[in-house]
């Protein structure tokens, strides 16, 4: 039985919203891995050219000091001078605050009880001064997002198309949220694990120079 003009006409726009509604929700499909990788290393090639900049956050810090579960947390002023950085940590009342300086030459660890403390490699110094295992050679490369220059890495990425998981030198990075404001985006928050240390960076501001 064929519909009436008037009913047809009427029907018609119903039809055609419940068509739209259906295009509308449907899910977009996630962009090829190859692709993915592709825009990371896009990224990686214009973020290594920026070696100036500072950093301003918190940083945490917990693993095993002879035996026993310790760790620490404060705000951070991470600087990054080319080659050479400082990070600025304040602790809580009480706590540890100290000020790492490190250049090609060596580093230096201040504002300890004993006076200034020097060696050659910063993760060793910072190991021995407060039993904190860092990864400093590569934190570098994980806080901007990137790959380190320290061996082969395995890459997640999440809906956005940024990394949401990296894994390499024994270590696996996480980074549960991005700033986007700036050309390239970086991490708002960076957890590094390596059973049991952990190292969590969470991010208020970057100033790139």
């Amino acid at each position: 039985m064929k519909l009436p003009l008037r009913l047809l006409a009427a029907a018609l726009p119903l039809l055609l919203a419940a068509c739209v509604h259906k295009e509308a929700v449907r899910p977009v499909a996630q962009a090829d891995y190859a692709v993915l990788l592709d825009q990371q290393r896009a990224r990686e090639h214009q973020l290594a050219k920026v070696d100036h900049w500072v950093l301003q956050g918190k940083i945490g810090v917990s693993g095993q000091v002879n035996g026993k579960s310790d760790g620490g947390s404060g705000t951070l002023t991470w600087t990054q001078n080319g080659d050479s950085y400082e990070f600025v940590v304040r602790g809580p009342v009480g706590a540890k605050s100290f000020r790492l300086s490190v250049t090609p030459e060596g580093a230096v660890l201040d504002g300890l009880e004993g006076g200034p403390m020097r060696s050659p490699d910063a993760e060793s110094l910072v190991e021995k001064a407060l039993g904190w295992r860092v990864p400093l050679r590569d934190l570098r490369a994980w806080a901007l997002g990137l790959r380190a220059d320290s061996g082969p890495a395995e890459l997640k990425f999440g809906a956005d198309g940024l990394p949401s998981q990296l894994a390499q030198d024994g270590w696996t990075v996480s980074y549960p949220a991005w700033d986007t404001t700036h050309p390239q985006a970086v991490p708002r928050k960076v957890f590094a694990e390596s059973p049991p240390n952990k190292v969590k960076l969470s991010v208020e501001s970057w100033s790139f120079q």
